[in-house]
């Protein structure tokens, strides 16, 4: 994930400072396996695998210091890992 969002940013420059901010202060929490831009880019959506006992501190500390640097609330939406598709 880190590597494709560097991609994103360098290669296709489709990232901005606000979404590059969101990734850099969710990769530095603790139970963070990855985070990267997602959807059609310049500032829309993070994406992050977060185990769930962090995630209660990632939305705390990272949407806190997100609006105190930015100025800007950012919302947090949780979803589970699924099996995917498959063939009945």
């Amino acid at each position: 994930m880190d590597a494709s969002h560097a991609s994103l940013r360098d290669d296709y420059e489709v990232s901005c400072e606000e979404v590059d901010l969101l990734v850099d202060l969710a990769r530095r929490r603790p139970g963070v396996l990855g985070a990267r831009i997602t959807g059609g880019g310049f500032g829309g959506c993070t994406v992050n695998l977060v185990q769930r006992s962090a995630v209660d501190s990632l939305r705390e500390e990272v949407l806190g210091e997100y609006r105190r640097r930015t100025g800007i609330g950012a919302r947090l939406y949780l979803s589970d890992a699924a099996d995917g598709a498959r063939l009945r």
